[in-house]
Formats: C-alpha cells, structure tokens, sequence
C-alpha cells in the first residue's frame, strides 16, 4: 500500500512539473536570447536592461548608447512576477553585469494585482539580484502612465510611490522616473504625441525622452 502511495506520489508530481514546463511564460523569447548568446556571448561587466515590451521594443537601444556595452533582454507582456519566478537565471545571471535597469510593472497591474503586490515582487527581485550580484548597480525605471491605461493609474502611482521609498534605503539602488520624464510640462500628465497609435508603446520621441532620463546613470 505504501508503494502505491509513493508510486502516485511520484508520478503526480512529475505530471505537475511537466506542466509548469509546458507552460513557461514567453518560452519562445527566452529561447531566442539563449540562441543570440551561444553565438555571441555578451562580455561580463556590461549594461543590461530587462523587462516588459517597452524595452523589448526600444530597437535602437544599443545605439544611442553605442559607447556603452548595453545588453538589451525585454521579454513580450511580461510581468516583475514572471522576472522573480522564471526569468532571471536565463537574462540576468549569466551576463554578470554591473549595472542592471528594470522597466516592468505595468503589465503586473494591468493583470489585476496591486500596486502593493507590484512593489513587494520589486523588493523580491531587488533581494535575488544583491544575493547572486551583489556588486551590480540596480536601476528601478519607473511606472510609466499610458494613456491607454488610465483607468490603472492610483495602482502605478502606489507602485512607483512604494518602490522609491524602498529604494531609498538601499544602497547601490536608484529610481529613474522616466514617467515624469513624458509628462507635459508644467502638468502630471502623460504627452500623447510620445507614444504609438495604441497609447501603451512609446514612439521614436517617446524614447528620446526615456534617453535623456538615462543618459546620466548609463553614462
């Protein structure tokens, strides 16, 4: 009886674990970056940027930094929950670097968590990378606020609100707020003409102005 069990036992279990194979998130993407890295394998001590789509979409990344050793590992919608649960030892770890910028959030919000469960997975992923690079520089990007996501604001808000203040007590950390930096001059409010026809993706100069944010922390 007892061999059942543990026969049952082993067998659900594998069955599980083959689901959650089965079922990591953007599986495709993250196969890309390995193929990219058997080919050419970033230098150690680089500049990584990882997140969501908006730097999975900022094409010309490396080049407005072209003096600097930017590696640029943006994965589809992706969460800060999925970065902390699934992404990291692939995008993060095995480049080494020195300075590491985040942009994700948004999409965790606009799934329906919070902005306290958005910044308690930042703080989750702020602590794996001090523990496996513990000399790296880590950059928070912050929230930005798309005009197609209005209705998600108070939840950004909290987010970036609860981040900055974790931040500020942490060393070798910084906040960049590259929200405020697409704002109308002299308002909160996010300028349209800096984002794509979906009021979500930043446009050409829509990422001028995340670059002249940057340049000072990049540089």
């Amino acid at each position: 009886m007892k061999l059942k069990l543990l026969l049952f036992f082993v067998l659900a279990t594998a069955g599980i674990t083959a689901r959650a194979q089965q079922g990591f998130p953007f599986d495709n993407e993250i196969r890309d970056f390995k193929h990219q890295d058997s080919l050419n394998m970033p230098a150690k001590n680089g500049i990584l940027f990882i997140g969501s789509s908006s730097i999975r979409m900022w094409t010309d990344l490396e080049q407005r930094f072209s003096d600097k050793p930017i590696i640029r590992r943006g994965v589809g919608g992706s969460t800060i929950e999925q970065l902390v649960d699934y992404f990291t030892p692939y995008i993060m770890y095995p480049y080494h670097p020195r300075k590491v910028f985040i942009y994700a959030g948004d999409n965790d919000i606009a799934a329906g968590k919070t902005g306290e469960f958005t910044a308690r997975e930042f703080y989750k992923l702020w602590a794996i990378i001090r523990q496996n690079l513990p000399k790296a520089e880590i950059y928070f990007m912050a929230i930005k606020l798309s005009p197609s996501r209005e209705k998600y604001f108070p939840e950004f808000r909290k987010a970036n609100t609860l981040i900055q203040d974790f931040i500020k007590t942490r060393k070798g950390t910084h906040y960049v707020d590259v929200s405020a930096a697409l704002f109308i001059p002299g308002t909160h409010q996010s300028d349209t003409t800096l984002f794509k026809s979906d009021m979500l993706h930043l446009n050409s100069k829509g990422y001028d102005k995340w670059q002249a944010a940057l340049q000072p922390f990049v540089k």
